[in-house]
């Protein structure tokens, strides 16, 4: 998941640089939004998996 919000980031940059104001909107957001779901789910399993072993 990580990696699509990296890959995400980069079509935002390289649409930013371009000219594509939309697309990099987007592409952002969406790259925001997936780096925070893998932190929320990096945390839960960090806690989950220091209460079963």
């Amino acid at each position: 998941m990580l990696s699509w919000a990296l890959t995400f980031l980069i079509i935002a940059i390289i649409a930013g640089v371009l000219g594509f104001a939309g697309i990099a909107g987007t592409a952002a957001g969406i790259a925001k939004i997936l780096f925070v779901l893998f932190l929320v789910l990096f945390i839960v399993s960090f806690i989950m998996g220091r209460r079963s072993g």
